[in-house]
């Protein structure tokens, strides 16, 4: 019997194994899809912002050694709220700004960087290959899970039977483990979708992301390696599904308009992809001999770029308070054990996902009043510092109750 059966081996399913493992627990972990498929460009464009206190949990694990390479430190986030209407010299549009600068927080350290999914992915994949409390079962589905007395079982479609003392989700967004569990969601959708696309400039970007706040929906600029930027483009879907369709040289304009001169000449350096954007939230995290991570507990708009450093928190999380309990000679399963890492987590995914989708509401429209009350919120954050470092800090996963793979050192 293993000690923890992961369904998911996605970047946060399959990083928890190695965190788990590095722990000391014995992991197994079911994908659906092949490892080899998911390595590959074409699997998923996405970039994700990892946070500067998640990052440490990346070096404690030895993990960081493969993606430093690839890895854009975050310098300065610059954030405007405005509109189409008259171009600034900072980008395509004009507006009120908030800047936060990493020299403000005293570290010799960015605020973040900006890695390719893909790459996340094959240091994660390469660390599993070579762990020995680590077995990687994929492709295969997981079609039921049965918690009893002493452990749960796994049902693979192929008629394999999994043991294990704990089962964690880690199947994304609409998790069928946790419906299967009688977990309840919260969902609804925004009717907007996500653009994502990779361009490459003229001109540097120095470290610096930014992120517009337009009346169809936030437009972030992240940099990455290679004078390149990450574009994460909401839009009503209508016009996101227009825009994916539509021919280059539409698409390019389009992003100019939003983009600016700013970074010079801009080409795409790659595909387009396109995805629903929604909120998820789960009653709880944890059922009988079951808990959530990641998108299966919570999937929260990507306006802030917080998505998957929550599930890096919820990680850490997990792996603390099953340290703790084997410690103590607890079963890792019980449900006593698994209502502490709900406690430890709910209230930090509940927060950060109500305000994003405050955020998402109150920016995404062209009301006059609303706008001169968050342009005047945004100044009012840049000008008093104490709160412009709660919200770099808050930015950086680094407020509050830190688990130890997240804490720093020294």
């Amino acid at each position: 019997m293993k000690d923890v059966a992961i369904v998911g081996g996605g970047l946060a399913g399959g990083l928890l194994s190695v965190a788990l493992a590095h722990a000391g627990f014995s992991c197994i972990v079911i994908d659906a899809a092949p490892p080899e498929k998911m390595k590959t460009a074409g699997f998923d464009g996405r970039t994700s912002a990892i946070a500067y206190a998640c990052a440490r949990m990346y070096r404690r694990l030895n993990l960081w050694d493969a993606i430093a390479p690839h890895a854009e430190p975050i310098k300065d986030i610059l954030v405007t709220d405005g509109d189409l209407a008259s171009p600034s010299r900072r980008g395509g549009v004009a507006g009120g700004f908030l800047h936060f600068d990493s020299r403000e927080l005293g570290a010799d350290e960015p605020l973040g960087w900006i890695i390719e999914n893909r790459l996340l992915r094959n240091a994660i994949f390469e660390a599993i290959d070579a762990h020995p409390n680590i077995e990687l079962i994929a492709p295969a589905a997981c079609e039921k899970t049965t918690p009893g007395h002493s452990g749960a079982s796994l049902e693979l479609r192929d008629g394999r039977t999994i043991k294990a003392r704990l089962v964690v989700a880690a199947d994304g967004k609409r998790s069928r483990l946790a419906a299967a569990a009688g977990i309840r969601a919260f969902n609804w959708g925004y009717g907007q979708s996500g653009l994502v696309a990779t361009v490459a400039h003229e001109r540097p970007h120095n470290g610096v992301a930014q992120e517009y706040f337009l009346p169809s929906g936030p437009f972030a600029i992240l940099p990455m390696t290679d004078n390149r930027s990450s574009l994460v483009w909401t839009e009503k879907t209508a016009a996101a599904e227009a825009y994916i369709a539509s021919d280059t040289e539409v698409f390019l304009e389009a992003i100019k308009t939003r983009f600016g001169d700013y970074l010079g000449a801009v080409h795409l350096s790659g595909p387009r992809w396109c995805y629903p954007l929604g909120l998820s939230f789960s009653h709880k995290f944890y059922g009988p001999r079951l808990a959530l991570v990641g998108d299966a507990a919570r999937a929260i708009h990507p306006i802030a770029g917080q998505g998957y450093n929550l599930g890096l928190k919820d990680i850490a999380a997990l792996v603390d308070v099953l340290s703790e309990a084997r410690r103590v000679g607890l079963d890792i399963g019980d449900e006593g054990v698994l209502a502490r890492y709900d406690q430890w987590r709910r209230f930090d995914s509940a927060a950060l996902a109500l305000g994003t989708d405050v955020l998402n509401r109150f920016f995404s429209n062209d009301f006059g009043p609303a706008k001169h009350l968050r342009r005047f919120g945004l100044g009012l954050v840049n000008r008093v510092q104490p709160l412009k470092i709660a919200f770099m800090k808050e930015s950086g996963a680094d407020l509050g109750r830190l688990p130890s793979l997240l804490q720093a050192q020294g």
